[in-house]
């Protein structure tokens, strides 16, 4: 059982490390091959989908068609969709692989794997040791994304140093990346079964989606985690550094050090989250920690100066966190064992669905000087309003391990 939860961390960290790096090069590469903007735009909006339906298809069948099956066509898809990105400009053959494959242009977790590992890691750990575990799953995740972005600017920088025109360099951060999902799919296929739903539920009538007797929770949860999402889609990153830009005249330079270091905090703080959800429970620890990180979100607009904005910006960061893996540990801990797949995979498909509207409001809102911290307000709003939901609904619905 230690070996399967060793390969899974291996396996996330590997990913994560991949997706970071390719997030850096991609639309750079993709301009090289010489694709214009709007196609781009086309094949990115093409990735976002085709992961979310691939996820909810493949996640909501796992449980019954064998867990590391599901992950093992995962890697397969990744590393195709990584050697076809590399080796051809043609634009018909990219749109159906970012389609069908496994892409991660923004750098975050995509595709199937995030939720079957957690029902995997679920199985094979005990109950009080799960929210622990979970912790060092997303600090691995945030440390392999933020290692894999430099690494993956630094070696086409350093190809290019060498003489290498940048197409070829960026090129060769997309074969590493297909690389990467060979990787996976070699330390997949060493998963023992111990990782599987349990055999003696799985001749259970399953519902839809593949969920029975976990159908309305999950219902709940995912309407909850839409709202959350929603509400964080208007201050995404990428968001947040254009508005420091805008309002204080950041330089690139600078901003990629405040996130460098903003995304390691948001890692450690993870850690905390185990400890706390021992002590206080689960969604104690989630709406706690949440609720005073969605304060500062509404402070940052009205800090005077970019030191004040960044400190209160880098305050949240270190405990916004906190009730990832808290989260993702209570959606294992009530439903079936053998829905766990299911379950992360719909709940994770609901978090991508409400954050897919909000970046579009928020950049609209960014346009205008009028509305600059608009994004700020409604984010921190909608997420405190999601905060005080979730405590109403499942402060009573506590996991085995708290009763």
């Amino acid at each position: 059982m230690e070996e399967d939860a060793l390969r899974l961390f291996l396996a996330r960290s590997l990913r994560l490390f991949a997706y970071g790096a390719l997030s850096v090069v991609l639309v750079l590469y993709l301009a090289e091959r010489g694709l214009s903007e709007a196609r781009i735009g086309i094949l990115l909006t093409a990735t976002l989908l085709g992961d979310t339906a691939l996820s909810l298809w493949i996640t909501t069948r796992a449980d019954r068609w064998g867990r590391k099956k599901m992950l093992l066509v995962g890697a397969a898809l990744m590393a195709l969709s990584g050697a076809v990105f590399a080796s051809t400009g043609d634009f018909v053959f990219l749109l159906v692989t970012a389609t069908l494959g496994v892409l991660s242009p923004s750098g975050n977790e995509v595709g199937p794997f995030l939720p079957i590992e957690q029902a995997a890691l679920s199985q094979v750990v005990p109950d009080a040791n799960r929210t622990r575990v979970f912790a060092w799953y997303t600090l691995s995740g945030s440390v392999a994304t933020a290692l894999g972005a430099l690494a993956g600017g630094g070696a086409a920088s350093a190809l290019q140093d060498r003489g290498i025109p940048l197409l070829s360099s960026c090129q060769a951060v997309v074969y590493g990346y297909s690389a990467v999902g060979l990787a996976m799919f070699a330390g997949f296929s060493r998963l023992s079964a111990a990782i599987e739903a349990p055999a003696e539920h799985l001749g259970r009538a399953k519902g839809v989606l593949g969920l029975h007797l976990s159908g309305g929770v999950v219902a709940r949860l995912s309407a909850l985690f839409a709202l959350d999402s929603f509400g964080g889609g208007f201050v995404v990153q990428s968001l947040t550094a254009y508005w420091f830009h805008l309002r204080f005249g950041t330089a690139p330079g600078k901003l990629g050090a405040i996130f460098f270091g903003a995304n390691l905090l948001a890692g450690l703080s993870a850690l905390l989250a185990a400890r706390i959800a021992s002590r206080i429970g689960l969604v104690r620890t989630m709406v706690f920690t949440h609720l005073p990180s969605n304060v500062l979100l509404l402070l940052v607009p009205l800090m005077p100066t970019v030191e004040l904005a960044v400190l209160v910006l880098l305050a949240r960061f270190a405990i916004s966190q906190m009730d990832v893996p808290t989260r993702q540990s209570y959606v294992m801990a009530v439903v079936r064992p053998e829905e766990r797949s299911a379950a992360a995979g719909i709940t994770g498909v609901a978090r991508s669905t409400g954050a897919s509207v909000s970046p579009l409001l928020g950049a609209l809102c960014l346009a205008s000087p009028g509305f600059m911290s608009v994004p700020f307000y409604l984010a921190g709003s909608l997420k405190i309003l999601y905060d005080l939901l979730l405590y109403r609904s499942f402060a009573t619905l506590r996991p085995s391990e708290e009763r």
